[in-house]
């Protein structure tokens, strides 16, 4: 059982993260798609803020859930060494995406959020693809692309680049995710 045990933990830890849920990230694009939405009918820049910070909450809960329901299907802990290399991996680009929010917010500059946030999360999901299946590394790249393209464009951009971004990105990724990879 020892031997077991070490071989199942090296296979762990030379994996590859699969348990990406492609019905989580789809689930997700729909509910980017309506904070969108609801946040370009706000006047007042902190609503407008605390509708995506509550977004960005709600995600992560739908991919937790949908992670969780995958890895319990196929017999895998949540918790594993993919996960863990997942999480060192995601985190730092998302905190610093956290750190820019803070300061383009108490500068004024909230035009640029949508670029920030698309590109940092692109960053952080192009270096969980390192561990991952081929796809989720070009889906980082896309949303690299689209968030350089709401950096450079004019800020009337913002709103349907971000539905494009977050919302149609992780729609259409989702869907091949979830057809090449079981969900």
């Amino acid at each position: 059982m020892d031997n077991l045990r070490f071989i199942r933990e090296t296979m762990e830890r030379a994996g590859t993260f699969t348990t990406l849920s492609g019905w989580g990230e789809v689930v997700i694009g729909v509910t980017a798609t309506a904070a969108a939405l609801v946040a370009a009918r706000q006047t007042q820049a902190l609503v407008w803020l605390a509708i995506w910070l509550g977004e960005a909450g709600i995600a992560t809960g739908i991919s937790v859930a949908f992670m969780a329901v995958k890895t319990h299907a196929a017999g895998m802990p949540l918790i594993s060494g993919p996960v863990r290399k997942l999480i060192l991996s995601f985190l730092p680009p998302i905190l610093a995406g956290g750190v820019l929010t803070t300061v383009l917010y108490q500068s004024r500059l909230l035009s640029l959020l949508p670029g920030v946030w698309m590109l940092l999360y692109g960053v952080g999901v192009v270096t969980v693809g390192t561990f991952s299946v081929r796809l989720v590394p070009v889906m980082g790249a896309a949303f690299m692309a689209v968030g350089t393209l709401a950096l450079l464009g004019p800020g009337s951009w913002g709103t349907p680049l971000l539905i494009v971004g977050f919302g149609g990105l992780h729609v259409v990724f989702g869907l091949m995710i979830a057809r090449r990879h079981g969900g």
